[in-house]
């Protein structure tokens, strides 16, 4: 008993630390997420606070770190700026109108990912080809890379010859242009140095104090986290605890044209966070060699969008990051989660006017860092080594990535994927021909058959030349599906029609029922009474270990 409480303590202290050292690393890179969302970084880390308190609660992997991730802000992006300009257009215009269309996306997207855990959706995560994976992530680094890119303009107001006023983007330039590609670097270096040094200090934290100091120290006049909100109409942040957001009962009409507006944004959000968190689900399951709960954690993200957009933060999902972060600091249990959590609160509540102050250029050089680590610079060593459709996937799904979005570019994938395995496997399907000494002839047939080799099938046979007795053997096939058993039966057909007698053995039992439900003539020509052990063995594969004992060789 003594040494199980002390194993308990133990495993308390080291998930204690943990999520310290995760919170003081995810801070920076959720306030960067959310200048890529264009929204109040109080309003990611509120977002990140209860996503991850709820997850690290009541989610299907222990060890596993929630928040405001970058996947999920990015489609946020179009939405919110549409709902600003939808706002405008009311009869009593609305300023931000976006970020109260965010909120009700956000809860959206919860009740969409606790219905895929309710019906155990979480299981098809396991259909995601690697290369797809590949693909999800190196979209991902370059979505937010160019997000980064943009950050190197700001918005001046131009005067048409009409005397039309408008905010435009333009470059950075000259000096500006410098200062800022300079501090960037700055904070590039010492994210890459710090841990050759040391790993006990957090580098993206440490990078961006030292970054902000040296502005600080030397008066820089740079772009700063308060002074970009203020230029994008903001009053600045305000360090408060979490709570409901009544606001938006009052101003977003509900109705079907703001469901139609936010449906497809809150299901491609909702896809893209239960894909990439039960991806960190499956990590974590091999880092540390125990199995999650998938559905159990589809439901745990959906309830904390659901308060998170309730209590006016934004849409998170596990973070693989923060959660390597987590399992290599020792964060093992629940308390770990919880822990980030809570700090992330501490945050919220203290330290609004220190981010304030934080420069615009130490968070792109988080960012940039963030990009370079995600990437998998694996992937170009391995595209001549692996099969040419595997390649084309992992291209096509970075590029779908980059072009629409996250959600659509996994879908696309797996699709590609699964026509490429059904395509090779139709290829498979051969029909070994011999003749008995009664004249019959024998069709053995090797391969899978399903509606992509059917095709291939039936061209192994000549109903018009064969003899008068044919027999279709199909020890070496498995009968995959309906076009399958349709193809058989078909070719039945052919034969007696042709007046020629056929008969098939070692057919699946599904197979055999189909038919025999189809019609009962089929009782005739399936062979039933078969003395052979291949074919038992092929019924019950668990048998093979005991048929194989019994074998004398």
């Amino acid at each position: 008993m003594t040494d199980f409480i002390i194993k308990r303590a133990a495993n308390a202290k080291n998930d204690v630390l943990a999520g310290i050292t995760v919170s003081l690393a995810m801070v920076p890179e959720v306030v960067a997420f959310a200048f890529v969302a264009q929204i109040d970084p109080l309003m990611a880390l509120s977002g990140a606070f209860i996503i991850g308190l709820i997850a690290a609660i009541f989610g299907g992997r222990p060890g596993l770190i929630s928040g405001a991730a970058g996947a999920v802000a990015v489609i946020f992006v179009g939405m919110i700026a549409e709902g600003h300009t939808r706002g405008m257009l009311f009869d009593q215009p609305i300023e931000n109108m976006g970020f109260f269309y965010l909120m009700a996306c956000v809860i959206l997207m919860g009740i969409i990912q606790i219905f895929a855990g309710v019906f155990k959706l979480g299981r098809f995560v396991r259909l995601i080809p690697h290369p797809v994976m590949m693909g999800f992530v190196n979209g991902l680094a370059i979505v937010i890379f160019w997000a980064q890119v943009k950050m190197f303009s700001h918005k001046t107001l131009q005067v048409s010859a009409e005397g039309v006023k408008e905010y435009v983007n333009t470059f950075m330039q000259g000096a500006e242009l410098y200062t800022m590609i300079g501090l960037v670097a700055l904070t590039m270096a010492i994210i890459w140095l710090l841990p050759k040094i040391t790993t006990k200090i957090p580098a993206a934290l440490t990078a961006i104090l030292v970054t902000s100091l040296v502005v600080v120290g030397f008066g820089m006049d740079v772009s700063t986290v308060g002074s970009y909100i203020i230029e994008g109409g903001g009053t600045g942040l305000k360090g408060e605890l979490p709570m409901p957001n009544l606001e938006l009962w009052d101003k977003l009409p509900f109705n079907l044209d703001t469901l139609s507006f936010i449906l497809p944004y809150a299901f491609l959000a909702a896809c893209v966070g239960l894909i990439e968190s039960l991806m960190t689900m499956n990590l974590v399951d091999e880092l540390i060699d125990s199995r999650g709960d998938g559905n159990r954690e589809c439901i745990a993200q959906g309830a904390g969008n659901i308060m998170s957009g309730l209590f006016g933060g934004t849409g998170g999902c596990g973070m693989i990051g923060q959660t390597v972060i987590n399992i290599k600091a020792g964060g093992r249990g629940r308390l770990s989660g919880i822990m980030m959590a809570l700090a992330l609160l501490t945050f919220i509540l203290f330290t609004d006017k220190l981010i304030e102050q934080v420069p615009i250029a130490a968070l792109i050089g988080v960012m940039f860092m963030m990009v370079i680590e995600t990437f998998a610079w694996s992937s170009f060593r391995i595209m001549r080594k692996i099969p040419k459709s595997d390649a084309v996937v992992l291209v096509v799904v970075s590029a779908v990535t980059v072009i629409f979005d996250l959600a659509i570019a996994v879908f696309v994938g797996v699709i590609i994927s699964a026509l490429a395995f059904a395509w090779e496997n139709a290829k498979r399907i051969r029909a070994r021909k011999r003749m008995r000494e009664d004249g019959t002839k024998v069709y053995e047939i090797w391969g899978p058959l399903f509606f992509g080799s059917i095709t291939a099938f039936n061209e192994k046979f000549d109903v018009k030349n064969d003899p008068d007795k044919v027999e279709i053997d199909f020890v070496e096939s498995r009968v995959s599906d309906h076009s399958a058993m349709e193809a058989i039966f078909n070719l039945v057909n052919k034969y007696e029609e042709a007046g020629k007698q056929i008969k098939l053995k070692h057919l699946s039992e599904d197979c055999k029922l189909l038919l025999y439900k189809s019609n009962p003539k089929f009782r005739e020509v399936v062979v039933e009474d078969i003395d052979d052990p291949r074919y038992h063995l092929a019924e019950n594969p668990e048998a093979f270990t005991k048929g194989l004992s019994e074998y004398k060789f």
